[in-house]
């Protein structure tokens, strides 16, 4: 057990879906779980420290860690951890962001963009982890600083904390939300529209006669 904890902590991520008890309709996945050693008087203590996200689908999500002598007691620790520290992201059409964002937390640092309908879940590790526990399914998403898994699941939480839909964004501003995407009037000067003005090109002037 605690060889496979160790290689689980150095290479790649391990997921796993667990339905919340209770038919709440959470699921967990495990992004990461590592061995730790405590130095004491009497020589080490080891015990296993776990990442845990978790989400409804439906635009809800959160993440936790723990820290138990036992692998099972630290992932039942993170869990709990993660489901009350939850927060919901708008999305759009239910299925990708409203816009593109940045997140950063320590050295980590993600780009989230948002992508048409089929394009799927574009990302790798603890970031496909957060996109398939709340419900996301088409987003594009880089990282660009730290590969610790803890630096990279605050930096996408930062990022998806960020996002903003457009009624609430219209309610910020005190206008609706068609106010937002309507474009404004074009002014009409002697007949020729004053965009097409400044991007008419500069007329030449006549060389003077020898």
């Amino acid at each position: 057990m605690a060889r496979e904890a160790r290689e689980g902590g150095r290479g790649r991520d391990r997921d796993r879906d667990r339905h919340g008890e209770g038919g709440d309709d959470i699921i967990d996945k495990l992004v990461t779980i590592n061995r730790v050693a405590k130095v004491v008087k009497g020589g080490r203590r080891f015990a296993f420290a776990a990442l845990v996200v978790v989400g409804d689908q439906k635009g809800r999500v959160g993440y936790g860690a723990g820290k138990a002598r036992e692998v099972p007691e630290a992932i039942r620790k993170a869990t709990e951890r993660a489901k009350r520290a939850m927060i919901r992201v708008p999305m759009k059409e239910g299925r990708t962001l409203h816009h593109d964002v940045e997140g950063r937390y320590g050295a980590g640092n993600v780009i989230l963009r948002t992508a048409p309908a089929g394009t799927g879940i574009i990302a790798g590790g603890p970031l496909r982890a957060v996109f398939e526990t709340l419900g996301i399914g088409d987003v594009v998403a880089k990282s660009l600083g730290s590969r610790n898994p803890h630096n990279m699941v605050k930096a996408t939480f930062a990022a998806l904390q960020s996002v903003a839909s457009p009624r609430s964004v219209a309610n910020r501003r005190g206008k609706k939300v068609a106010d937002l995407f309507a474009r404004p009037p074009i002014a009409v000067v002697g007949g020729v529209p004053v965009a097409a003005m400044h991007d008419a090109p500069p007329a030449q002037e006549a060389a003077p006669d020898a």
